[in-house]
């Protein structure tokens, strides 16, 4: 490739904060809930790096004319790789792409087709455009990408109580947040120049099981469930944060409760993947009369996606109350209605 920048390039970051900041000075955006990656685009040759720098464009080859339709000759954009469906955005469905077998991508690509969100364009032409500001970068974004039904640009606002909004209403299709981004900063890989929102909610959980610590001395993780409308237990993520001696005394206040089915008629810690093998296989089961309040920012399906922070044990709990319920199911809307998307019905 004869880019100003050449593959592969880390993408500038965000650090965590509680609340969206607000003044003057900032622009918000949707936080996307897919793969990251960096488009290089140089006449018929894409590239999709990965944030690790991983070429990505073999596992999704239904984005790639659409990126040279919407893209300069020349050029290098900042994105995100989603699949929108009527229910929203689908993380599953993006993970099942990462696959050795060139004809499962290829049924793949055809029954749940991809889509790029971009937000940045780093270089046009021979032109490196990283040490201009966003806001003249959106501008050229603007201006030289065309969207289309595989292509989209992420919208953009100054306005707080609308990006507030973003945050609010758009949880239940999978929104991961919102990013804000100081509109005079310029482009610098690998810093953390951006801020990101994430949402963060807490649920009343069955300790079904757990697993130990390499070292064998004491708890390593918590397995949570929820129960289903029909009183099935499913696994639904782990906790983990405790400190050497709570994990050392877990092994003895969890031992009576050793036992019974637990996960057994439903989802369960040790069910077989293709992303962690036998890895996950080793769990104790307990007799589900345990209930502990965690926090967690994602809900991926009926999991949770990333470890839950253990808040507190709730003794006052009734187990049998823990269920999906407590759950904010997502909201009949479109999707469509903050990004034109091909398949983000209502």
């Amino acid at each position: 490739m004869t880019l100003p920048i050449a593959p592969p390039l880390e993408p500038m970051l965000a650090r965590s904060a509680e609340q969206i900041p607000e003044g003057p000075g900032w622009r918000y955006e949707p936080k996307w809930d897919g793969f990251r990656t960096i488009v290089f685009r140089d006449g018929e040759d894409v590239v999709l790096g990965s944030r690790k720098g991983q070429p990505l464009q073999r596992f999704f080859p239904e984005i790639l004319e659409p990126l040279r339709a919407a893209l300069p000759a020349q050029a290098v954009a900042d994105g995100e790789i989603i699949i929108a469906t009527p229910r929203g955005l689908d993380f599953d469905a993006l993970q099942m792409r990462l696959h050795p077998a060139a004809s499962r991508i290829a049924r793949l690509a055809g029954e749940t087709p991809a889509t790029v969100i971009l937000f940045d364009l780093l270089a046009e032409g021979s032109e490196d455009l990283r040490a201009q500001t966003l806001a003249s970068r959106r501008v050229r974004l603007i201006e030289a990408a065309e969207a289309n039904p595989r292509v989209a640009l992420t919208p953009q606002t100054t306005d707080l109580d609308e990006a507030t909004h973003w945050f609010t209403r758009y949880e239940g299709a999978g929104l991961d947040g919102v990013i804000a981004k100081p509109e005079h900063s310029t482009y610098r890989s690998g810093e953390r120049g951006w801020t990101k929102v994430k949402h963060l909610r807490s649920v009343d959980c069955v300790v079904g099981g757990y697993r130990m610590e390499v070292t064998g001395r004491g708890v390593g993780s918590l397995l949570l469930g929820l129960y289903d409308e029909d009183g099935v237990l499913h696994h639904v993520g782990h906790t983990s944060s405790f400190s050497a001696a709570e994990r050392r005394e877990l092994v003895a206040a969890l031992a009576p409760l050793q036992g019974g089915e637990s996960f057994g008629q439903g989802r369960t810690p040790g069910a077989p993947s293709r992303w962690s093998r036998d890895k996950d296989a080793d769990w104790t089961a307990l007799r589900p009369t345990l209930v502990c309040e965690v926090s967690f920012d994602h809900l991926q399906g009926r999991r949770f996606r990333h470890a839950a922070r253990f808040l507190r044990w709730r003794q006052d709990r009734d187990p049998a109350s823990c269920t999906y319920d407590q759950l904010t199911p997502a909201e009949a809307f479109r999707l469509g209605d903050i990004v034109d998307l091909p398949d983000a019905g209502g």
